[in-house]
């Protein structure tokens, strides 16, 4: 046993704690970052130079609390997401993972349950331990696929009180169908379960592919979850975000910490809003580059999975860990999510994706396992 684990076997730890292990994923010094699905181009100069003023204007009244309903953020969240939503149904905190940790507050906790879909977002079994929170899980289909008919399935038979649903899925990418989240929320009704579809990656989907915001009006136990990390670029910010109805966000405030958004974190979420379109101009540049991994790895004889997200996943490697273990020789880190013969990418800047790309093929060129890569532009 390390000196920290036995160090920490000595506290009063709760014991459906212990054995457990953090989020995290390798944090490492390399020149290109393409593990953590941030967007990698960057805050636009103006957008920067409109974020520092509006903080700088912030600072000079750090001596009061913030505003506690964040009521400006609101507003702005509710005129960017658009589908007839009032300040009243949006809700703020520091990143995702807050806010959905602020949902199982409310709606988990002790002798409740979370229905996942592995493989999904990994923080959703963390979240769910932290709360107190029986997480369960139901198996998807053929290619990660989830249809209407079995999903209901899963969430009618688990009588589960909170259902995460990821689209576009992480690690996948995948999005869900209209469909299959309105069979969910109709198979939840008998246990009064509350529906949340995190939409994360949701400003990456192909044009077509509808949004879950769609589906709020007359469902006061859907959320709709999404983070300005992605998107906005603002991964160092922590500012998440959800969309529901009213009476869910007067639930949130009983859990809540006082104050919970900083001054700080609320201007500058402001101030990015204000400037969205702007920010929101780097998202089809980064769909050109998925789109091209995607296109690049089926002539490598890979098998990458259709992306919704700014990161694409892909399958069909004999050796995944010294892939990975290649491209990070090579200054490219990628992510290895732990599912068998398979890695994710995030689809960074042209120059990122065209140096994964040539560093890919050459490791499996010179492996053997797959044939050479024609050249990549």
């Amino acid at each position: 046993m390390s000196s920290s684990a036995e160090s920490l076997s000595q506290l009063p730890l709760r014991e459906d704690l212990r054995g457990l292990s953090p989020y995290g994923a390798p944090q490492l010094e390399v020149p290109i970052l393409l593990n953590v699905n941030e967007n990698t181009h960057g805050v636009p100069a103006d957008v920067h130079a409109a974020i520092v003023e509006a903080v700088e204007k912030a600072t000079q009244g750090l001596n009061r609390y913030p505003d506690r309903e964040f009521t400006e953020l609101r507003q702005n969240l509710a005129s960017y997401l658009g589908h007839g939503l009032t300040p009243e149904q949006l809700w703020a905190g520091n990143g995702s993972n807050e806010v959905l940790q602020q949902v199982l507050q409310a709606f988990g906790g002790p002798g409740r349950t979370a229905l996942g879909f592995p493989p999904t977002y990994s923080m959703y079994p963390l979240l769910a331990s932290g709360t107190g929170t029986r997480y369960i899980t139901a198996e998807r289909e053929h290619g990660y696929a989830m249809t209407p008919e079995a999903t209901a399935r899963a969430v009618r038979d688990s009588a589960a009180n909170v259902v995460f649903l990821c689209s576009p899925n992480n690690p996948t990418g995948t999005a869900l169908g209209l469909d299959v989240i309105e069979a969910a929320y109709a198979a939840g009704e008998a246990a009064n379960a509350i529906i949340i579809v995190d939409e994360a990656y949701g400003e990456f989907a192909h044009q077509g592919t509808a949004s879950a915001l769609s589906l709020l009006s007359g469902r006061a136990r859907l959320l709709v979850s999404r983070t300005m990390s992605k998107a906005f670029a603002l991964a160092g910010a922590r500012i998440g975000y959800l969309a529901a109805a009213p009476e869910v966000t007067d639930a949130l405030r009983l859990v809540r910490l006082p104050y919970h958004l900083s001054a700080l974190t609320q201007a500058t979420a402001n101030a990015a809003l204000t400037h969205a379109h702007t920010l929101l101009s780097n998202v089809e540049a980064i769909k050109v580059q998925r789109d091209r991994i995607v296109t690049e790895l089926e002539l490598l004889g890979l098998t990458p999975s259709p992306s919704d997200s700014n990161f694409v996943f892909f399958s069909g490697l004999e050796d995944p860990h010294r892939i990975w273990e290649g491209l990070l020789e090579a200054g490219v880190l990628i992510r290895d999510v732990g599912i068998p013969g398979s890695l994710r990418v995030t689809a960074g800047t042209e120059q990122e994706t065209t140096a994964f790309l040539t560093a890919l093929a050459r490791l499996l060129s010179a492996d053997g396992e797959q044939p050479p890569a024609r050249a990549v532009d």
